[in-house]
């Protein structure tokens, strides 16, 4: 699958058009909720689970295990930090985008009924890199409402 790749990411200088804003939606979504489940050394399946289906709800993709352990495992984090990535394509996401990536972000960090300090952490440097709002964080702003 493609949105694995992160061409879209790794295109961000281009102005692209709006499929291409789209994807790279798609694959900051991705990117960042199977990036969370390798936060801590202890990777649940009900987080795979959890992330497949957010992404089954939001992108309309189905994906395996093993495209969000690939994804989470990914080269491109070798070359610059996730942060950097964000920081970037954050000017191309709308603020419906970026609720709904914090918005999916807490939900995984949920899912296995523990939160680590790792895991808030990630949570932190998603949402300066993203520039959210203190209302978006707080989830008083939902994707609808924008």
């Amino acid at each position: 699958m493609s949105l694995i790749n992160f061409d879209a990411i790794r295109n961000l200088v281009s102005r692209g058009d709006a499929n291409q804003k789209q994807e790279l939606f798609q694959e900051v979504l991705l990117m960042v909720l199977a990036r969370v489940t390798r936060i801590d050394s202890n990777v649940e399946l009900v987080e795979i689970e959890h992330v497949k289906e957010v992404l089954k709800e939001q992108i309309g993709v189905e994906f395996s295990n093993a495209d969000i352990l690939t994804a989470a495992s990914s080269e491109i984090f070798e070359s610059q930090p996730l942060a950097r990535y964000l920081a970037k394509a954050t000017r191309k996401l709308t603020e419906s985008e970026r609720v709904t990536i914090l918005s999916s972000l807490a939900y995984i960090i949920r899912s296995d009924n523990e939160i680590r300090y790792g895991e808030i952490d990630f949570f932190n440097q998603v949402a300066m890199a993203l520039r959210a709002t203190p209302s978006e964080i707080a989830g008083l702003l939902s994707a609808d409402d924008v």
